[in-house]
């Protein structure tokens, strides 16, 4: 659509901050009260919509399109949310390795098995690794404690969390960077490992290289939500 004001503003108000368009107060899609809980992320989001031109890209707005997620999508069933993402914690990624070539195993060690440790100090899990792609399952209790760390999250930190998840495939890292445990850049190459190295093995087309921008994009869009509440 057309830019249809002039100035964006901060606002303030009782459930949190806000947004206001010419000294009128943003709502969401679905007419919510954009209130978000931290003044930064605010400031963020009028940072976005000052920087529109002429026609206003809602693609170019991370910020306000996560803080519209939590609340029109998140907050109105958070409890099922959390449950999809924590879904992740019996298929994550870093759970399945490649039995060859053996630098491609090693790397995955490598970049991985820090990680893991990590969760199973934070969380007091055990986590089962394999070679392959059959399942394996993991413990019962460790998917419990994984579910219980995610159900804790609120709507907001729940729309932050959901790109780091998603995009890298692994529960173990979004929970690791949403914890301030692994940096945006760290955690987004550690869950696209596998194709990183296709990359470097046989080269890449241009759809490939646009994908993984956009899935890059959108993973430190969260990384980023998540630091500003």
């Amino acid at each position: 659509m057309k830019r249809f004001f002039d100035v964006a503003t901060p606002t303030r108000a009782a459930d949190g901050f806000g947004v206001a368009l010419d000294g009128r107060a943003v709502r969401t899609p679905a007419g919510r009260s954009l209130a978000v809980p931290g003044e930064a992320l605010a400031l963020a989001m009028v940072g976005e919509w000052a920087a529109q031109g002429d026609k206003i890209d809602f693609a170019t707005m991370p910020m306000n399109g996560l803080a519209n997620a939590a609340i029109d999508r998140i907050a109105v069933n958070r409890e099922a949310f959390a449950d999809s993402l924590a879904g992740y914690a019996e298929t994550d990624c870093l759970a399945y390795r490649a039995a060859e070539p053996p630098p491609l195993a090693a790397r995955q060690s490598d970049i991985w098995d820090p990680i893991l440790d990590w969760a199973r100090l934070r969380y007091d899990v055990a986590i089962h690794t394999t070679a392959g792609i059959v399942h394996c399952p993991q413990p019962t209790e460790t998917v419990a404690r994984l579910r219980a760390a995610v159900a804790a999250f609120d709507a907001f930190r729940l729309a932050g969390l959901s790109p780091l998840v998603t995009v890298s495939g692994s529960l173990i890292v979004g929970l690791a960077v949403a914890e301030g445990a692994l940096d945006a850049e760290s955690g987004f190459r550690a869950g696209q490992l596998d194709e990183l190295w296709q990359a470097e093995q046989w080269g890449e087309d241009d759809l490939a290289l646009r994908t993984r921008a956009a899935h890059e994009a959108d993973f430190k869009a969260g990384a980023r939500f998540l630091s500003l509440l």
